[in-house]
């Protein structure tokens, strides 16, 4: 290589490094938009959802209360999985009930007093 080979050499190399720059400039900028975008969506999610439990939670009556079979909505719910077939006691949870036969605990756990 001869001294003006080096030289453009050099100047491409020092152009190509001032363009990666320019970019890793350029992607700081976007990341520190994104970044703020991002903390902002965090608390407004925050907010929101305060304001969602707010006039989602049900009143302590209104917890108490049974649906018109007597089931509170909870026993209502475990009693559609054991209707489909399911374990809903505490013992074969989610294990599915072979020809559908009666299980005493999970009966317990939908219909006994608690």
């Amino acid at each position: 290589m001869n001294k003006r080979e080096i030289y453009e050499s050099f100047n491409g190399i020092q152009d190509q490094t001032q363009k990666m720059l320019d970019q890793i400039k350029e992607l700081q900028s976007g990341m520190a938009e994104i970044l703020e975008e991002n903390a902002e969506l965090v608390i407004e999610n925050d907010h929101l959802r305060e304001q969602l439990e707010k006039y989602e939670r049900p009143s302590k009556k209104e917890a108490q209360k049974s649906t018109k079979h007597g089931l509170s909505k909870s026993r209502k719910n475990l009693e559609k999985l054991y209707g489909r077939g399911y374990h809903v006691c505490n013992e074969w949870f989610g294990k599915h009930r072979e020809n559908d036969e009666p299980c005493a605990f999970c009966l317990d756990v939908i219909y006994g007093d608690r």
